[in-house]
């Protein structure tokens, strides 16, 4: 799984989404398309591959990231109640801050994700069995408690149809002016890459990084205000996608082994690549109608992980 293949890969992906679409815009057309084709391309199309681009590179890294510190091959952004808690800060932007700006709901959102995040690492640090299941049933039991509340308040301020919209993964919606916010994820994931090492040596344990000199507490806090923004961004901007930083972590790791340096890239295009493989699938199975991204991630991804929760245990 080399990297240069991976940059193949998605530009092929990249050029066939941009003349996937309801309307008809062939290859062959480049060269003469007229006005409502051009606006079409780039108010629409080019702003949602970017956009899926962006966040499958985003949230995959991240899934790396919580795995590599918590040791876990099943944890991820999705199993450890980031998500679900970037769920609850929206909706709570909305109630206290309707007319805010979308910055301001993303910073509640943000701040929701990373103390939802950090009481998972709390909860991890108490539970004594941290085998490789009960690790990630902990996380979805806290985004079920998480979900709860949210689904309660959403019902008691009439705010469920906003919620379903955020339940599932949508680029339908995304066009130019709404996807920026997602540029934010790319100095992210260069901070990533810089401390990669420093997350490597804090995945082996409190004692044992401090032993070497590294400032545990502060490595873990980066790693997961990283995992917690890049969530929440994701979130706001196209809606919650499952598994995604679940599986594609573990896919990777099985060809280049656990090196979170070597992995990161490599990591990030095939979650882009997978997420751009779904959103063509998504449009081209009832064409031309769509099928949400979130559901069409899930069913792949639930498959994905069985098969892993089943080479896991032999």
């Amino acid at each position: 799984m080399k990297a240069k293949y991976l940059v193949v890969i998605l530009i092929i992906l990249s050029i066939a989404s941009i003349f996937v679409g309801v309307k008809d815009i062939s290859f062959s057309d480049i060269y003469h398309l007229n006005y409502e084709e051009i606006e079409i391309i780039f108010l629409s199309r080019i702003p949602r591959l970017i956009s899926i681009v962006v966040a499958g590179a985003g949230m995959s890294v991240s899934g790396l990231i919580m795995q590599q510190l918590t040791q876990n091959r099943f944890a991820s952004p999705t199993t450890a109640g980031t998500i679900d808690s970037a769920r609850f800060g929206i909706l709570v932007s909305v109630i206290l801050f309707p007319t805010e700006s979308t910055i301001t709901k993303m910073l509640i959102s943000f701040i929701f994700a990373l103390g939802g995040t950090f009481i998972f690492m709390e909860v991890l640090k108490r539970v004594k069995f941290k085998n490789a299941v009960i690790i990630p049933l902990v996380g979805i039991m806290l985004g079920n408690v998480i979900d709860s509340i949210t689904t309660f308040l959403a019902y008691r301020y009439d705010l469920m149809q906003n919620i379903s919209s955020w339940l599932q993964g949508n680029f339908s919606m995304i066009m130019k002016g709404r996807y920026e916010l997602l540029y934010i994820s790319l100095p992210l994931l260069i901070i990533a890459f810089l401390y990669s090492n420093k997350f490597t040596i804090a995945g082996m344990g409190e004692d044992f990084s401090i032993n070497l000199g590294l400032n545990y507490e502060f490595v873990v806090n980066l790693g997961v205000s990283i995992v917690a923004l890049i969530s929440s961004i994701v979130v706001i901007t196209a809606g919650r996608i499952p598994f995604l930083g679940l599986i594609v972590p573990n896919i990777v790791s099985m060809y280049l082994g656990d090196n979170l340096r070597k992995n990161l890239w490599p990591t990030a295009f095939f979650g882009a690549i997978f997420l751009l493989a779904c959103d063509i699938l998504s449009r081209l199975i009832i064409y031309p109608y769509e099928i949400s991204i979130g559901l069409t991630v899930g069913v792949i991804g639930s498959f994905i992980f069985l098969y892993l929760l089943i080479r896991r245990h032999k």
